[in-house]
């Protein structure tokens, strides 16, 4: 039902605003504009419908646990730990991780061995008392209270049954080496899971041991409090626990640590002061926290520039995430650059606590965007191996070394539960479980909140504190209906509110079969007012759309979307274990079937460039495996013949599209990204006429494995001849000899001149004796006639030119010293 004139939308406005003063400047903006629809829905019922940007805060929640003033009040509150119960495909996801590594942890890591370890002595005394135990076990509880799991209760308790006792009489608890340090970090880990331990148990030893603890804190003289390194970038973590306990214990001096807190870490409001990935997922959040204690909204926009900051250069990709293998580097900005499951993890844990402080759906959006699409791939389908990076484009997960492409040396794509990747291999174990416990959230004026969409069971105390319980059905992402049944012991008026994605156009809403129709702007929350009884109803259907996305900071690659599912190509997988006499193996994946294509797409008509399949029947348990892939989208493309693997298995970098294929058309198949562990999901475009340009592939007589022929036209400016922050192409260890590197073009190309920029470390690597440029003519190669002087100078650009010529296939040919190597930085040819 519509209210079809101002004078009926004025009424609903009134009426709205003396319960929530707070939404009174958007209802007047949705009047104004048509943006909101609001209107009584079912025949004699109470209720009344708003469109709000935030949930308002002028009235408080009386049973849970938000800011207590002097901080701003909550939109958005966290409920207890247990109140949400995930089922369908998510609570799977958790069975997978009880089955898998994280709940079989302690068989696996020394850093989970409970003998001799630091974290339980009551000296801080022993072995492994850093950040992996605490990484893991702050998972590994709420995991096993998600599940009711009594095997994983009993063994998380023993730890922190530990760590509780083993607090030392002036208030520092874990090990005695990290006293020594100033290493505060380690401990910020810790007390999450203390924290959840609390909410889950009431166990009366967490306030006093965490206001003891933070007494000691607040002596320590600035000089020893946060001095550097992890702790001082990872703060926002220890003010986030600082916070927690302000708002049971309402003891001021807690906000004059936390102000200090702030004060002592990395400055985060003025700028990024590192760019470790890991910290900008984590931390980046910072200002933001102390935004509520400060209510100044330039600490809150700092936390969205930071945000912006590193995705609007490194995160110009589909998955949510940005290239930080390990460090985000000048330059290496494509989709084949990984991101740290630890990213992952803290990333969408930052986008929970800026909902929680600012309402804003947008950050809820972000948080599935991960969820869905990047950390599912980051594990295998049973969860009992990871790897440490994860990219958009990935077509091989072998254990060769992908350095200095990929910043680590050594094995970063296999998958494997041990060490190997160890922070990793602890963090990822509260990925799951707290955005489980985010699926459902309190709302001033006690009220409940739809935050995460996922098939679900809620009980919260609602209104005048009856404990309703909700049932959520529903098959998202990979279903756009919600369906929501009320059961309540008597009718109880309280506020519902229902998140609409950004993606999300023409939501509808129905409660006891009565539709209505929400015009309203995404991001935004549907308000529910009105008197609940036991059997009611609610349901959302969230209508999703095929997009795509041109990124254009990435060689105008394209992504394909269907709601909040990214779409990656359909590549056949061979697993080979390794590691196979220990108890679980490892895996290196292999492709099986091409790779290597563009998409054929209008992207001014995406719908019109796909067609969606659905399986059918009911929703896989594991929906994130490719065989198993619940909708599927059939696309054309091309296959590209220059684009390949470099020669350690990385896959070849992007060249600028659109771009030229005279191979056929061919159907392909895309499949969720999220499901993919072999995936190309930032796709070169397919294009024709003069707005296409060739693809250029490289080869050279030999190539040092560090280095690549990918370095000879990635478009990175060196700064001088030895910048090692770029891409770099050598013959090393070749001395002496004559060596060739080549460009092949899909087509001929007239050329007249040719730049050269060479590599020379002061070392092995030195300037050319002499050089050359050649051209295919049939099946010999020539010399280009006239070429102006051959120059070999450092720190610049050496051009020749010459008379133009038309040739598909070019190359630089060169003499190297008697002593030394030669490498080339960056060539480029034109006419």
């Amino acid at each position: 039902m519509h209210l079809r004139n101002r004078a009926g939308m004025a009424w609903v406005i009134l009426r709205a605003c003396v319960r929530s003063p707070a939404t009174v400047p958007f209802l007047i903006v949705a009047w104004t504009l048509g943006l909101g629809a609001l209107a009584p829905m079912a025949s004699g019922a109470d209720m009344t419908i708003a469109v709000v940007k935030a949930p308002g805060t002028d009235e408080a929640n009386a049973f849970y646990v938000g800011n207590k003033a002097p901080l701003l009040p909550s939109p958005l509150i966290k409920l207890p730990i247990g109140n949400v119960e995930a089922q369908g495909w998510l609570r799977h996801q958790l069975e997978l991780a009880a089955d898998g590594m994280t709940g079989h942890l302690h068989e696996l890591s020394p850093w989970c061995k409970i003998e001799g370890n630091a974290w339980v002595s009551k000296t801080g005394q022993g072995e492994r008392g850093w950040e992996e135990l605490p990484y893991w076990l702050k998972g590994f509880f709420d995991l096993g209270v998600l599940l009711k799991d009594e095997r994983i209760l009993a063994e998380a308790r023993r730890w922190i049954d530990g760590v509780l006792g083993g607090q030392r009489p002036d208030g520092y608890f874990g090990s005695e080496e990290n006293r020594k340090n100033h290493d505060l970090w380690p401990n910020m880990a810790m007390l999450y899971a203390l924290r959840s331990f609390h909410e889950a148990t009431g166990d009366e030893r967490v306030i006093p041991f965490m206001t003891k603890y933070c007494r000691w804190m607040a002596t320590l003289p600035l000089e020893h409090f946060l001095p550097g390194s992890w702790q001082k970038w990872r703060a926002g973590d220890n003010l986030d626990s600082i916070h927690w306990l302000y708002n049971r214990t309402g003891e001021a001096w807690l906000l004059d640590l936390a102000r200090v807190n702030h004060e002592r870490t990395a400055d985060w409001s003025g700028g990024i002061p590192t760019w470790h990935g890991v910290n900008l997922g984590q931390c980046f959040r910072e200002p933001g926290q102390f935004y509520q204690q400060a209510k100044d909204i330039r600490y809150l926009k700092a936390a969205e520039r930071n945000y912006d900051a590193f995705i609007g250069t490194y995160g110009q990709v589909p998955g949510g995430l940005f290239g930080s293998d390990e460090n985000c580097r000048e330059g290496f900005v494509g989709p084949r650059q990984g991101t740290e499951t630890c990213t992952m993890v803290e990333i969408m844990h930052s986008f929970e606590v800026l909902a929680k402080i600012t309402g804003d759906p947008l950050w809820l959006d972000r948080c599935e965007e991960v969820a869905f699409n990047s950390l599912p791939a980051a594990m295998t389908p049973d969860l009992k191996g990871l790897h440490y990076l994860t990219a958009p484009d990935q077509v091989s997960l072998d254990r060769a070394n992908k350095s200095p492409m990929i910043q680590n040396g050594g094995d970063m794509f296999s998958y494997t539960p041990y060490e190997q990747f160890r922070c990793c291999q602890h963090n990822v174990a509260f990925g799951w479980p707290y955005y489980v416990e985010h699926l459902w959230m309190a709302t001033p004026g006690n009220g409940l909140a739809a935050v995460l969409y996922a098939a679900s069971r809620v009980k919260a105390k609602v209104g005048d504190g009856t404990e309703v319980a909700i049932t959520e059905t529903t098959d998202y992402p990979f279903d756009e209906t919600v369906e929501l049944k009320i059961a309540a012991p008597k009718a109880v008026s309280f506020p519902l509110l229902l998140r609409v994605p950004r993606w999300c156009e023409g939501i509808k809403v129905q409660v006891n079969g009565q539709d209505t129709t929400i015009h309203a702007e995404p991001p935004v929350w549907i308000e529910l007012r009105r008197t609940w009884k036991d059997g009611d109803m609610v349901r959302l259907v969230l209508p999703t759309k095929i997009g795509v996305t041109v990124w254009k900071k990435n060689r105008n690659s394209v992504s394909v979307s269907r709601g909040p599912l990214t779409y990656s190509l359909r590549i056949g997988e061979r697993w080979q274990k390794y590691d196979t006499g220990r108890p679980w193996p490892g895996f290196e994946v292999f492709p099986t079937t091409p790779w290597n294509y563009g998409l054929i797409v209008d992207v001014n008509n995406p719908a019109g460039s796909f067609e969606v399949v659905k399986r059918g029947g009911t929703l896989p348990d594991q929906p994130f495996a490719p065989d198993l892939a619940p909708i599927m989208l059939k696309a054309k493309g091309k296959r590209v013949p220059q684009w390949k693997q470099e020669t350690n298995g990385l896959v070849g970098e992007l060249q600028k599209g659109p771009v030229r294929s005279g191979e056929p058309v061919e159907d392909i198949t895309l499949v969720p990204m999220g499901g993919a562990r072999l995936r190309i999901a930032a796709f070169p475009q397919i294009g024709e006429g003069p707005d296409a340009s060739d693809w250029m592939s490289a080869a050279a007589s030999h190539v040092n494995p560090g280095d690549t022929v990918s370095a000879l036209n990635d478009g990175m400016e060196p700064k001088n001849s030895g910048d090692a922050g770029v891409l770099r192409f050598t013959w090393w260890p070749h001395k002496g000899t004559t060596e060739w590197v080549e460009y092949t073009f899909a087509g001929p190309r007239r050329v007249s001149w040719c730049d050269v920029y060479w590599y020379d470390d002061a070392g092995g690597c030195r300037l050319p004796a002499s050089w050359k440029v050649l051209y295919r003519d049939g099946d010999a190669w020539k010399e280009v006639a006239n070429p102006s002087a051959y120059a070999t100078k450092k720190d610049g650009y050496n051009r020749v030119t010459f008379n133009a010529v038309t040739s598909a296939q070019w190359r630089i040919e060169a003499a190297l010293q008697p002593d030394g190597s030669a490498g080339i930085l960056e060539w480029r040819v034109g006419e």
